[in-house]
């Protein structure tokens, strides 16, 4: 037979051909059955302390599924059960939410891990393990049922006795017509809210450089319609816990592999799909020298973007980690260039903000000035050594002071 002959379909064999490949557009996303609502419904109002908690693959599937969103948000309503956010989760459901009890950046030590503890039932919705646990799992603990469209795998932290797989938003939907009005123990925990709070008040000088940042930046992001992204580095950790998301991937952060240099090119492809949002990318000087090139990417874009450069010469998570281990500090030590000037080299605008005046002005000139625009910053992470390695119990708190209250 010959290649020609080979290769020769007769019009019936490429009718199936076509039919075939067209076989996987035909599915859509598991549902999950009756018999599994069931279940998993009665196991909810069986429970004496439930507790939800949104992660990254809900956080992902919001953004890809047309009213996810507001699906998740409802279940949160129509139960009354309270809900913590992982980093990468934030924004699932809005944090301004009264049942919103915090983000867990640890996996174990922080003050919201006192209600993952109380709780006697927890239900992940969208856990992905790409991202920090915000939980460990032992033998004997709580209570968990994996809520998702995919099912786990079972690893020696995270190996939930209950799975309901399927599309979120059905799932969801589907128990809540099941629990509406059952659950009289929905609320059990929610009186740990205020003392949580009231906890990480009393630390903020734990972290007073973050908080400080924080506010200055919720001051010029509006919480719908604005992106902050987050490069890796000493204080990813308290922006993650502080600031406050009411909607899905308003906050992008990487803790997967936690690549730092992640910042800038992130800010450019949120800065992209968004021109019509404020885009603002978080980066330490160590993070943002490993991919500063790519400012001419944006430049020659024609984005709107903003860049923060907190500048402290050091490789300050790695600092930290040899501190808390009583090591010598070696190799985490540089000099810097003139940010003002690198950015005008590429043709992008520069400005440099002392600790001591207040940042909101030069945040402000630069999203209404518009194109892409660096703002640096000097940074002195003295308070906030303590508040990472020693595990503080710290969790989401509104800031009070801006970085001109430095004095």
């Amino acid at each position: 037979m010959t290649r020609q002959q080979k290769n020769t379909r007769s019009p019936e064999g490429e009718k199936r051909m076509v039919k075939g490949s067209d076989l996987l557009h035909q599915f859509g996303r598991p549902i999950a059955s009756d018999a599994k609502l069931n279940q998993i419904a009665a196991r909810i109002t069986a429970a004496k302390r439930p507790l939800l908690i949104f992660g990254a693959a809900a956080s992902r599937a919001a953004a890809s599924h047309l009213g996810l969103a507001a699906d998740m948000a409802q279940f949160v309503i129509r139960t009354g059960i309270p809900f913590l956010a992982t980093q990468m989760g934030k924004g699932t459901v809005s944090e301004s939410s009264h049942l919103y009890m915090g983000t867990p950046a640890l996996s174990e030590g922080e003050d919201v891990h006192e209600v993952i503890d109380k709780a006697d039932l927890i239900l992940p919705i969208g856990h992905d393990t790409t991202e920090k646990p915000p939980f460990i799992m032992r033998k004997g603990g709580q209570e968990v049922i994996h809520i998702a469209e995919q099912a786990p795998p079972v690893e020696p932290v995270y190996f939930p006795q209950f799975q309901l797989i399927g599309e979120i938003g059905h799932s969801l939907k589907a128990l809540a017509d099941r629990l509406e009005g059952k659950l009289p123990n929905a609320q059990a925990l929610l009186y740990l809210r205020k003392p949580i709070l009231e906890r990480t008040a009393a630390r903020a000088t734990e972290d007073r450089f973050a908080l400080r940042l924080v506010n200055d930046i919720s001051e010029v992001m509006t919480p719908h319609d604005s992106i902050l992204v987050l490069d890796n580095g000493q204080y990813k950790i308290s922006v993650a816990r502080n600031y406050q998301t009411n909607a899905p991937n308003t906050l992008l952060l990487d803790n997967a592999l936690a690549t730092m240099g992640a910042g800038l090119p992130s800010g450019i492809a949120a800065a992209m799909l968004n021109p019509l949002h404020r885009v603002m990318a978080l980066c330490g000087d160590g993070g943002f020298l490993m991919t500063s090139q790519e400012l001419e990417t944006a430049v020659r874009l024609k984005l709107n973007l903003v860049i923060v450069i907190l500048n402290n010469k050091d490789y300050g998570m790695i600092s930290c980690k040899q501190a808390s281990k009583d090591f010598k500090n070696f190799g985490t030590k540089f000099d810097n260039p003139d940010f003002v000037k690198l950015a005008e080299s590429y043709h992008a605008k520069g400005t440099r903000v002392d600790p001591r005046d207040d940042l909101v002005p030069a945040l402000e000139a630069a999203f209404e000035g518009g194109g892409v625009h660096v703002v640096e910053v000097a940074t002195d992470y003295s308070d906030y050594k303590r508040g990472l390695t020693d595990k503080p119990r710290s969790r989401k708190a509104k800031p009070t002071t801006r970085l001109s209250d430095l004095g």
